[in-house]
């Protein structure tokens, strides 16, 4: 997936639960939602997005959100 399409759905997720939750908690509410929903790939993806480009495009929150989630394991690519 483009990294700059999960740069927009995190920014509006973020939006959203910064809204809901207020400044300190959304970073958490955010984490929990990329989390549940998002793709093993996309979280992988966003996380080294940030690691790998400061997390550039993302809001504060957002970018707090992805420094909670945990390292993906990249998926097994051959046969074993």
């Amino acid at each position: 997936m483009n990294v700059d399409h999960l740069v927009t759905m995190a920014n509006e997720i973020g939006a959203f639960f910064t809204a809901e939750a207020g400044g300190e908690g959304a970073p958490r509410e955010i984490a929990q939602h990329m989390t549940k929903f998002w793709e093993q790939r996309m979280r992988a993806q966003i996380i080294a997005h940030v690691r790998d480009a400061d997390g550039a495009g993302l809001s504060p929150a957002a970018r707090a959100a992805v420094l909670l989630l945990k390292p993906v394991a990249a998926p097994a690519t051959g046969p074993a």
